[in-house]
């Protein structure tokens, strides 16, 4: 275990948010810490979740945020989709830097030449050898479409 688990780093960020007074990260800290119990809760024992678990109940919640927004957007509620996109804000500085496109191309190059991949029947295949290289890093739509790019291609 961590000296410090991401979910006490999250705790100790709801405590100083409430503090400040700031409604908006105090709201989407208390959201996320939610979806990290009930989490735990979940299946046929309580358990602590590791960073690695918590980090993709946070990456769930972010996106969660994001197809919100867009929904909120295209619905002409524009207010309502920049609560969400500062929700996902809030939420973001607790995540990995995200990959850019080239690295995830890249990833998936090196994946697809690894595994010995030559067309879309063996797309599984490289998805569950760039999964763990990714890591959080990107979201799982994303990864897809470079896979069926680099396969295509």
């Amino acid at each position: 275990m961590t000296e410090t688990s991401l979910k006490t780093t999250l705790q100790t960020a709801l405590t100083e948010a409430m503090r400040e007074r700031d409604q908006v990260r105090a709201g989407t800290l208390r959201m996320t810490l939610t979806a990290v119990t009930n989490e735990e809760v979940s299946g046929k024992e309580a358990r602590e979740l590791s960073d690695d678990e918590v980090l993709k109940v946070i990456t769930k919640e972010a996106k969660k945020r994001r197809e919100a927004a867009t929904a909120y957007q295209d619905a002409g509620r524009a207010e309502l989709a920049d609560r969400e996109l500062a929700e996902l804000t809030v939420l973001e500085a607790y995540l990995p830097q995200q990959l850019s496109d080239e690295e995830l191309d890249a990833l998936v190059a090196k994946a697809v030449q690894d595994s010995g991949a030559t067309g879309m029947p063996q797309m599984g295949l490289v998805m569950k050898a760039v999964q763990p290289l990714v890591a959080g890093r990107a979201e799982g739509g994303r990864i897809a479409a470079a896979v069926k790019k680099a396969l295509a291609g």
